[in-house]
């Protein structure tokens, strides 16, 4: 099994969770979702974190059987769509955002 995490890093907006939330649901969730060869779409919201830690308000996490279907999602049309909207996203719900990529590999696999 292979993980890509797609991380959030930043501050929203004051008074913009619930609109980012949502916006994330009805728009980019589906798009996720619609990433050919995925397994399984989590996304997460940060409630809390370290005091000296970052601010991590949202975190994708997308599951692949295999390298195969990984290479599937990332020449997925869903994927360049949902890319392609982020920028603006940032630009509504966010003060400052980093986006964070991550690829994890289970050892058991």
């Amino acid at each position: 099994m292979i993980t890509k995490l797609a991380i959030f890093e930043g501050t929203v907006k004051q008074g913009q969770e619930a609109a980012m939330r949502d916006y994330v649901e009805t728009t980019l969730r589906p798009l996720w979702e619609a990433f050919e060869g995925a397994h399984r779409v989590r996304v997460l919201y940060g409630t809390k974190s370290d005091d000296k830690g970052p601010n991590i308000p949202l975190i994708l996490e997308v599951d692949y059987l295999t390298q195969d279907h990984l290479t599937q999602a990332m020449a997925s049309p869903a994927r360049f769509e949902s890319r392609d909207l982020l920028p603006r996203f940032y630009e509504a719900y966010f003060d400052d955002v980093v986006l964070r990529h991550v690829e994890c590999k289970s050892i058991n696999d």
